[in-house]
């Protein structure tokens, strides 16, 4: 029951998840950061094998075309073609919101306008150590394409046995997501 005094703790609980509450965290993912500028790749691996559990190297950190075909196998029919339709309600929202490009002149002969142009390249990161989000997917990919962004790049964790949640592959197979990377996030 919502009183007056359970209110107050759910905004205190919200108030303490606040970005300026991260702080504690700072100094641990400025050190990750750097030893993946430094160590590239082999820091990438490490982290794998120690967060993730699971062994990733330059011959298997990229997901294939097999594994998502694999994917597709694991998941129930009604789920796939429920998160077809998904995609189809994310990419039909987003649609709606594409602005266009302008230019005018004015009598004085200047030139008035806006160029739109869609960046090349874009990555996203999706959670999945302990959760899978296809919704995620779906909600960060599909605006990007829609926008014209040409090239998705995804990384999310892969699991102890080195495969990718099912779920959140199926959702990017869908979403138009062009490369898929088994990488973690700090």
């Amino acid at each position: 029951k919502l009183t007056n005094e359970t209110k107050n703790n759910v905004l205190n609980d919200l108030l303490k998840r606040s970005p300026s509450s991260y702080g504690e965290y700072e100094g641990i993912v400025n050190d990750i950061i750097q030893n993946v500028r430094e160590n590239k790749d082999a820091a990438i691996f490490e982290y794998t094998k120690n967060f993730d559990k699971c062994d990733i190297n330059a011959d298997n950190i990229l997901v294939t075309s097999e594994e998502i075909k694999e994917a597709y196998t694991k998941l129930d029919a009604d789920f796939v073609e429920t998160m077809k339709k998904s995609a189809a309600n994310v990419r039909d929202f987003h649609e709606k919101q594409l602005r266009q490009s302008f230019f005018t002149t004015k009598p004085d002969g200047s030139i008035l306008g806006q160029r739109i142009t869609p960046l090349s390249r874009a990555g996203v990161y999706v959670p999945g150590g302990k959760a899978a989000y296809p919704s995620s997917v779906l909600m960060n990919v599909i605006p990007a394409k829609v926008a014209g962004v040409s090239e998705v790049v995804m990384t999310t964790p892969p699991g102890k046995d080195g495969k990718v949640n099912p779920g959140t592959l199926v959702a990017a197979d869908i979403a138009g997501v062009d490369k898929i990377y088994k990488v973690g996030g700090a």
